[in-house]
């Protein structure tokens, strides 16, 4: 008997909720929820992404959506992809498709009266313990529509009596090859057979391990696959290949920086800066331009940085975009880009009115995660949720070092400096890589300069 296939319906790499402005990592959406439970059945999974390269994917997905035996389908960010993929899913099958997204998602009217199966993500990483409840909800559910002869679709559901199509011309051979080909992908060795999905993956894995070089190439190659050939195509459909070879370029610093960066920036440019709402994208051209200002490039790269992260603080309010805004004010103050005393001690009251809001988000980030550690606390660990479980702990201790450090920046600008050392001391404290102290530092140094040479202008 054939092996069943199911077809995920998603977007893949780092989307940001237009909605929410959150950036979710789809691919651990995909990896820890979906992919375990479908194989765990003895069910075949794949992605668009999975399917292993010979020219445009279009034809191999419309098929997948036609034969696959079951179609779970990700709406989380509301990608317009997935919604117009699900579409001709219920089009052309009465059942077997379920649908899920990430719990913040608004619903459009048209799949209220769906059944939505939620889980929650946390941006960069998933609760191991919500992994494990989803995963058995999944389940489930799998179990559920495979042995159900009620029609999911609601196509099918209101239209009585309509036949699904079927497949001629042996096209649904065709399809398995698509699937046997994914299980053959990892062997092969040339760039010709190896999937989008196992590039993207190499990329990622050479940017964590700061191999900055390959990453880009590795990422350029995505993307030349991803676009077939078609630049409109590419900006339209992978922002997040940009985005990431945009940061790759930025972070190789070949030949230079100076030009590493102006050519970032240029790749930017192909996702609409002026206009996008993407608040990962305007806080990388941010700091983009902010590192061309600092490597002494003139002070119009400060006045774009500026720029960008204020629309990147009213677009996604959190504590990164607010403490580099304050801290670009407060540089400001000591350029020629404004002249008058008075307009630069509205710099220096406005950076400081953000730091205090730092201050508050600083403090609902660490009581979010202390409430994680305290349920994680009460629940039992064994083989299946120990590496999970440590997965996280480096997740969680990252993001304390950066509220920790984003707290001492904002107490130190502000003057109180007990306030400064103690959070810094508690940041010190948590494990962490030396990098992340020295960027940390080194931005304090750069304002301990402007405050000591303009901090009597708050006194007036």
């Amino acid at each position: 008997m054939d092996e069943k296939r199911c077809f995920v319906v998603m977007g893949f790499g780092i989307k940001t909720d237009l909605a929410t402005g959150r950036k979710l990592n789809l691919d651990k959406s995909y990896l820890a929820l979906i992919k375990p439970v479908v194989e765990g059945k003895n069910i075949t999974c794949l992605r668009a992404d999975e399917i292993k390269n010979s020219g445009t994917i279009d034809v191999p997905m419309y098929q997948q959506l036609l034969t696959a035996d079951l179609v779970i389908a990700d709406l989380s960010t509301a990608n317009v992809n997935a919604f117009y993929e699900l579409g001709i899913r219920h089009a052309l099958r009465p059942r077997t498709t379920i649908i899920m997204s990430e719990e913040q998602m608004g619903y459009p009217f048209d799949v209220n009266h769906i059944t939505i199966n939620k889980y929650t993500h946390l941006g960069d990483s998933i609760d191991y313990f919500e992994v494990l409840r989803f995963q058995k909800l999944l389940g489930d559910t799998i179990d559920k529509v495979l042995n159900d002869n009620q029609p999911d679709s609601p196509v099918y559901t209101f239209l009585n009596g309509l036949v699904p199509p079927e497949l001629r011309d042996n096209a649904e051979n065709v399809a398995k090859q698509v699937s046997d080909a994914l299980a053959q992908a990892p062997m092969q060795e040339t760039a010709d057979n190896q999937t989008l999905s196992i590039i993207i993956n190499q990329a990622e894995e050479a940017l964590r391990k700061k191999e900055f070089i390959i990453a880009k190439g590795l990422f350029n190659s995505a993307l030349l696959i991803a676009g077939s050939n078609a630049e409109q195509h590419i900006a339209a459909n992978n922002s997040y290949l940009i985005h990431r070879l945009a940061y790759t370029t930025y972070k190789a610093e070949q030949p230079n920086e100076v030009e590493a960066a102006a050519e970032a920036m240029r790749m930017l440019g192909q996702l609409d800066l002026q206009h996008t709402n993407d608040a990962e994208t305007v806080t990388l051209a941010g700091r983009i331009e902010k590192k061309l200002y600092s490597l002494g490039e003139d002070e119009q790269h400060l006045s774009s940085a500026i720029l960008y992260f204020e629309r990147a603080c009213y677009l996604l309010n959190n504590r990164y975009n607010n403490i580099n805004l304050a801290f670009l004010l407060n540089l400001r103050v000591d350029t020629d880009l404004y002249t008058s005393k008075l307009e630069k001690i509205a710099d220096m009251v406005v950076a400081n009115r953000i730091r205090r809001q730092v201050l508050l988000l600083c403090k609902q980030d660490l009581d979010k995660l202390q409430l994680r550690k305290q349920q994680a606390a009460v629940q039992p660990l064994d083989s299946s949720t120990s590496q999970l479980a440590m997965n996280q702990q480096e997740e969680e201790n990252e993001q304390l070092f950066w509220i920790l450090a984003n707290k001492a920046e904002a107490y130190f600008g502000l003057g109180q400096i007990d306030n400064y050392n103690d959070a810094r001391t508690q940041a010190s404290n948590v494990p962490h890589e030396s990098w992340m102290m020295d960027v940390s530092d080194e931005q304090i140094t750069r304002l301990k300069g402007v405050m000591d040479k303009y901090g009597a202008l708050l006194n007036e």
